[in-house]
């Protein structure tokens, strides 16, 4: 009997967290998070973490799970992912992964191929340019030194900017280079639910979003954070900006404008990166039922 892992992936705020705890609890099941910031202790309501009692619903692994100041990528979380997945099919035919990181759900879904150790000298120096010189100083360099990423139309996130320049000047390739272009086998199945709004639903449902961040005290858990701004698990939407108003670059009401521009513009890159993703099963996330139908379809199959 082959086992299944339901993947629930979509943009930002599309409501993917409802939608993968009534799955898993339809069929007694838990979560694998694929997100790449909730994994984090320190970051609560930037990160849009699962309620306290979301999470006592059903248990979840990657929330929580490590510190700030830990070194999490896309292959760790491959690693990671597979085990859990390991844990959860000795007492469960399916699993549940929920998540917008897309690099992280790839790693998953078709594997990593290892990229060597990073020089810890190299990183500093990546980061510094980015202190110094912000996404256009990381957006130049990576022009120059790596034109095969300046293609692939991730010149927007700083975060991946820093993690390619940085991989590119310590082993004198490409990223790109190291994303297995042979998918891995997995020992069992895999069914891909996406989610989707109309694109004026999705915006006003992250402009609510975050509005209700700022009223729950997001600029209190910046302001906590502010002396650890230059941690690569701060390079996000939502902090960054707040950083920049506590430092006195820009108002208030400028950085909360410029959370919701970014958020919506990582909305959109999520969803070009998704439907790449092959036979991806579409949904509104408020059809439950037609997508536990899916997934019973599927495990029938299987089983």
């Amino acid at each position: 009997m082959q086992k299944t892992c339901i993947i629930i992936l979509g943009p930002t705020a599309v409501g993917k967290t409802a939608l993968a705890i009534a799955v898993a609890q339809h069929f007694g099941t838990n979560i694998i998070s694929a997100d790449s910031r909730q994994c984090f202790r320190e970051l609560n309501i930037g990160v849009a973490k699962p309620s306290a009692e979301d999470l006592a619903l059903v248990h979840h692994y990657f929330i929580n799970s490590h510190s700030i100041h830990d070194h999490v990528n896309a292959a760790i979380f491959e690693e990671l992912s597979l085990q859990w997945c390991e844990d959860i099919f000795r007492g469960h035919d399916a699993a549940v992964m929920a998540g917008g990181t897309g690099l992280y759900i790839h790693a998953f879904m078709g594997g990593l191929d290892a990229i060597p150790a990073i020089n810890p000298g190299i990183r500093e120096e990546v980061m510094a340019l980015f202190q110094q010189q912000g996404v256009a100083g990381l957006q130049a360099a990576i022009t120059t030194e790596d034109p095969l990423f300046a293609a692939s139309g991730e010149m927007q996130n700083p975060q991946r900017l820093m993690r390619a320049l940085e991989v590119k000047r310590s082993t004198g390739e490409s990223i790109l280079s190291y994303r297995s272009a042979q998918p891995k086998n997995r020992p069992f199945n895999m069914l891909a639910i996406g989610l989707d709004v109309p694109r004026s639903q999705l915006y006003q449902q992250i402009d609510h979003r975050v509005d209700e961040m700022m009223r729950r005290g997001l600029l209190e858990e910046a302001k906590a954070l502010f002396p650890f701004r230059a941690l690569n698990a701060l390079q996000t939407v939502g902090y960054t900006e707040l950083f920049e108003h506590l430092d006195g670059s820009i108002s208030l009401p400028r950085a909360v404008e410029l959370i919701k521009q970014h958020t919506r513009n990582y909305a959109k890159r999520q969803l070009t990166w998704f439907r790449k993703i092959p036979n991806v099963h579409w949904f509104s996330p408020a059809d439950i039922t037609g997508v536990i139908g899916v997934c019973m379809q599927q495990l029938q199959k299987v089983n």
